[in-house]
C-alpha cells in the first residue's frame, strides 16, 4: 500500500487546515503522526475500520478531527485552532489489519508510511 499525504501549509495561530492521505489499497487502521524539528515523531490520531472510533493525543483532543472514507481509501485530519506548537511534518500511517487499542499510539504498529506534509503555524 502506498500513502500520499497532502494539504500542509503555512497558517497563522487560530487558523484551520485539513490534511488528506490517499491510500492505494484497502487498510484496516490508519493514523496520523507528526515530527517537530529536533523531536521524536509522536502520535496524533488514529481510526480503525472495525470500530470507526477515533483515538487522539491529549495535545490535539477537541481541536483535531480524524475521519476516513474507506470507500475511497482516504484519511483526513481536520485541524482547528492551530497553535505554533502544532508545527511539524505530519505523516499518515496504515496497517492492513486492525491495530489493537492499546497499540494505536505506537509507531511500530503501522506497516506503511506516507512521505509527510509540512504544517507551519506562525504566532
Amino acid at each position: 500500500v502506498q500513502l500520499q499525504a497532502s494539504g500542509g501549509g503555512l497558517v497563522q495561530a487560530g487558523d484551520s487546515l485539513r490534511l488528506s492521505c490517499a491510500a492505494s489499497g484497502r487498510t484496516g487502521t490508519m493514523a496520523w503522526f507528526r515530527q517537530a524539528p529536533g523531536l521524536e515523531r509522536e502520535f496524533v490520531a488514529a481510526i480503525r475500520r472495525t470500530s470507526g472510533t477515533p483515538t487522539y493525543a491529549d495535545s490535539v483532543k477537541g481541536r483535531f478531527t480524524i475521519s476516513t472514507d474507506y470507500a475511497k481509501n482516504t484519511l483526513n485530519l481536520q485541524m482547528n485552532s492551530l497553535k505554533p506548537e502544532d508545527t511539524a511534518v505530519y505523516y499518515c500511517a496504515a496497517k492492513l489489519s486492525a491495530v489493537i487499542l492499546s497499540a494505536l499510539r505506537l509507531e511500530n504498529s503501522y506497516t506503511y508510511w506516507g512521505q509527510g506534509t509540512q504544517v507551519t503555524v506562525s504566532s
